[in-house]
């Protein structure tokens, strides 16, 4: 049966504390290549010429007033602040939910407060580039991205250690 697996719950941690409940959305890093464009002389036409990766961003929105993102922000630490997102993915064939764990790393570049009116319900939302990602399926490691260490792993694979080993890393 070919049904596809579907977000059915999640959760996130932020520094170990758990969001249960609080949590309303996240938006997940775009993994993205930054490529530039290029045509030689001789070629036919452009090819895109992979320059490493792009800026990673993810945002999160609670519900009411969550203080310990306040206290987070300002955190001298590129990666200071640590977020965990666990997801439960399952298809609707009856086969087992599939464990969907994502590590990263950064600090907070803008919190919105949103807007208060009295009796009305008031979200917070949270803006944060990060530094270092990974994300591990049904305890597998499917990718690992550490921009500061210029690690870059995909499926067990080492993408950047040729061009680490290169300039002496």
């Amino acid at each position: 049966m070919g049904l596809p697996r579907k977000l059915k719950n999640f959760n996130l941690y932020n520094d170990g504390n758990s969001y249960l409940g609080v949590v309303a959305e996240v938006t997940q890093p775009k993994i993205a290549a930054q490529m530039e464009e290029w045509r030689g002389g001789g070629m036919l036409g452009p090819i895109k010429i992979d320059m490493g990766l792009q800026l990673m961003e993810a945002e999160f929105t609670v519900g009411g007033l969550v203080t310990q993102m306040l206290r987070q922000f300002g955190i001298p630490r590129v990666d200071g602040v640590l977020l965990r997102l666990v997801g439960a993915y399952q298809r609707d064939d009856g086969s087992a939910p599939q464990s969907v764990e994502m590590v990263m790393r950064g600090r907070y570049e803008e919190i919105d407060m949103g807007n208060a009116k009295a009796g009305e319900d008031t979200e917070h939302k949270a803006k944060m580039p990060i530094a270092y990602y990974k994300l591990v399926v049904d305890g597998r490691v499917e990718m690992e991205i550490d921009m500061i260490n210029a690690i870059f792993l995909v499926d067990g694979i080492d993408r950047y250690a040729e061009i680490r080993a290169a300039i002496g890393l």
